[in-house]
């Protein structure tokens, strides 16, 4: 299936046949991708890429489990997943992912972070310091937070909703005066359908033992590594496309309330 590169302007993207997924030498500064976001706000929660293949083709990033079972964070090659009870588990690499990114993380941008009054704060001045919005990059925030509201989501049974349905009843956790990690993605706005177009970060505490999807956040003090990315491996499922370029608005303001809560 051909690719039109155009969704995300200045990224590469290669397509990958389920049968081509093989172990290697890694590639530098890829992002590799499994399904799309926009077949996940349909309801397509089946896994199909193993947590044990997902760990050769990155060591952090982000996505969720077969049947929508959680979040998923990965940070330094350890994955987690948090479940609907917003406590953070050790994956089970024979478990299967239906939608993650994920990249081996190489920052080559880093900066100090003081008083990020809340999540569009820290967007606007991740913004400020990307030095080209038509490419893609992995972002990681390492600090202490006066205040971080997460979600997550239960497993769900078919037939699946979509996942504007399945956020009505989200889970949402607050936390208050706790490190930890943020781990995301900025994608550029063409690559709406494909994955999510602007930021998009998953929360763990420093001790593993809480996090999940980003809703909101305060950070008092941290640090801003970007790693800039010029690739994208892009694995599909059978049955799903890849969506033309941008979003319909129904579908964007389902996938911003899917995103924002």
């Amino acid at each position: 299936m051909p690719i039109d590169t155009a969704l995300i302007g200045a990224l590469h993207v290669e397509y990958l046949e389920r049968r081509g997924l093989r172990q290697g030498e890694h590639a530098h500064h890829a992002l590799f991708q499994t399904s799309t976001i926009e077949a996940l706000l349909d309801g397509n929660y089946e896994g199909d890429v193993t947590y044990a293949e997902l760990e050769d083709r990155g060591d952090f990033g982000l996505g969720t489990f077969d049947a929508l079972d959680g979040e998923m964070i990965a940070l330094d090659g350890d994955f987690y997943q948090v479940r609907a009870d917003g406590r953070a588990y050790a994956v089970d690499k024979r478990s299967k992912t239906p939608f993650a990114v994920v990249t081996f993380f190489e920052p080559d941008l880093f900066r100090p972070l003081t008083a990020i009054e809340n999540f569009t704060t820290l967007c606007t001045y991740l913004d400020r310091i990307v030095e080209d919005r038509a490419v893609c990059y992995s972002v990681r925030v390492d600090g202490y937070f006066d205040y971080v509201k997460t979600r997550s989501v239960p497993r769900q049974h078919k037939p699946f909703p979509p996942l504007v349905e399945v956020v009505k009843n989200q889970p949402t956790f607050e936390l208050r005066g706790v490190r930890g990690s943020l781990a995301g993605f900025r994608f550029p706005d063409r690559a709406g359908g494909l994955s999510v177009a602007g930021y998009h970060f998953h929360f763990i505490s420093e001790d593993r033992r809480v996090g999940g999807h980003l809703l909101e956040c305060r950070i008092a003090r941290g640090e801003l590594l970007i790693d800039h990315e010029a690739d994208l491996q892009l694995e599909l499922p059978a049955g799903v496309a890849v969506a033309a370029p941008g979003m319909t608005e129904e579908k964007r303001d389902a996938l911003n309330r899917a995103e924002r809560g």
